[in-house]
């Protein structure tokens, strides 16, 4: 079962690394409880939610430390990126700039998962012109991508447009 997970890197960064002592002491509860307690998220067999859980194991294979698994069903690459930017703002062990990226990358991946701005396009003469996507996506009130994030965060959607700006350059 161990060696059927996949870790996807695209994935695995937007999760903010543990610091090594916080690594550490993950690793001493989980030896000491001889099992992993919260389940290892996946979809399709990809990692979503527990890749330092994931590490500690493959660090003691002699042990073989008992797990769950989760799979989440998501209709595509951006929706389980969404769904892991939220799933990493409900943990307490992040900094200003580890919530703002996560605001960031969850706008954008929920905008390209239902259609929306993509990027960068050309003028009418061919040259490079940014591609900004500042308006709401979804047809109904309740669907509208920004205005709900930020709903969601206690913040006013230009904060979350200034936030994918901010992701797209900690990526740059």
């Amino acid at each position: 079962m161990l060696e059927n997970l996949i870790v996807d890197p695209e994935f695995e960064e937007k999760i903010p690394r543990l610091s090594e002592e916080e690594f550490q002491l993950l690793e001493q509860l989980i030896l000491e409880e001889g099992r992993i307690k919260d389940p290892i998220a996946t979809w399709n067999g990809i990692i979503v939610d527990g890749h330092n859980r994931y590490r500690i194991m493959l660090k003691h294979p002699e042990i073989q430390i008992p797990f769950d698994i989760y799979e989440k069903d998501f209709p595509d690459r951006f929706a389980a990126i969404a769904w892991i930017c939220r799933n990493q703002l409900g943990r307490r062990n992040l900094t200003p700039e580890n919530r703002k990226y996560l605001i960031g990358k969850q706008y954008e991946a929920e905008k390209a998962s239902l259609g929306g701005d993509h990027g960068n396009g050309r003028d009418e003469n061919g040259r490079f012109v940014p591609g900004y996507q500042n308006g709401n996506l979804g047809s109904d009130e309740n669907s509208r991508t920004c205005d709900r994030i930020a709903q969601e965060n206690n913040m006013g959607r230009t904060t979350v447009i200034r936030a994918e700006q901010f992701a797209k350059g900690v990526d740059a």
